[in-house]
């Protein structure tokens, strides 16, 4: 197998997984047209999805509160860290998403950028 490639070149494994991705793609896109008759989901996978958003939105958030580089922080000198704890505060005290952004920028920028958090 030559490893090297000539610029502007493409290999036919390359090739290959851009048309099976799209195809695969397409498939699961057009699932719902395929089949004549209505169909619905169980009531579990109904109730299940409900859950879908928040935890979508935990699984990006909470690895870059407490990892750096691929690592778990090793001390509490982590901006990130006090930011994510006065939105928190912020949300379960007054509520709304614009006060919780704002109270944990309002931590997070200064500790960050004075004093180099």
């Amino acid at each position: 197998m030559n490893l090297v490639h000539q610029a502007g070149s493409t290999d036919l494994w390359t090739v290959a997984a851009i048309i099976g991705l799209a195809c695969v793609t397409v498939l699961a896109r057009c699932f719902f047209f395929i089949f004549d008759r209505p169909w619905s989901l169980p009531e579990w996978a109904h109730r299940a999805l409900h859950y879908a958003p928040i935890a979508a939105l935990a699984a990006v958030i909470v690895p870059e509160i407490v990892m750096t580089q691929g690592h778990l922080i090793s001390t509490l000198r982590d901006a990130r860290l006090y930011g994510a704890l006065a939105g928190a505060v912020w949300y379960f005290w007054r509520g709304g998403v614009l006060g919780t952004m704002l109270a944990g920028m309002a931590v997070y920028l200064p500790l960050h950028l004075l004093l180099g958090w």
